[in-house]
């Protein structure tokens, strides 16, 4: 069975234009820019930031159709989600669905900076998008 007691990888945060917003996490918070890469897969260029032991990952849509786009549109720009790091993602999966959790996605997905990567229903969460998260390095 999986660890259960796992760590807080990182927060997402949408945002309709990064360069826009880097000049207040920078500059202003102090954070420093970890890298950016696209993810055409999910329809998001993306922006990692140091923030102690966790990161915050910033979240531009690349097209009117990404999820994210559709996010800011109906709700703006914000925390999108809560990432969980976790050591064995199918078992963590496996587990909380055999707890009646709804998931997004039933199997792992590639995330960013090699990441595998899993959404957990917001309905199953009291309205909080969550995102299982296993990183080679972990």
């Amino acid at each position: 069975m999986a660890e259960k007691s796992n760590k807080l990888d990182h927060i997402g945060i949408a945002v309709t234009s990064i360069k826009d917003v880097l000049p207040f996490y920078v500059g202003s918070l102090k954070l420093k820019l970890l890298g950016m890469e696209d993810l055409p897969s999910q329809g998001v260029k993306i922006a990692f930031l140091e923030i102690g032991e966790s990161k915050i990952e910033l979240l531009e849509p690349l097209s009117e159709e990404s999820p994210i786009a559709k996010f800011i549109q109906k709700r703006g720009e914000g925390i999108h989600h809560i990432a969980i790091g976790v050591k064995s993602i199918e078992e963590r999966i496996q587990e909380v669905k055999e707890n009646g959790v709804q998931m997004i996605n039933d199997e792992p997905v590639p995330g960013a900076r090699g990441a595998q990567v899993a959404f957990l229903h917001p309905r199953s969460a009291r309205g909080v998008l969550y995102e299982f998260c296993e990183k080679k390095e972990q």
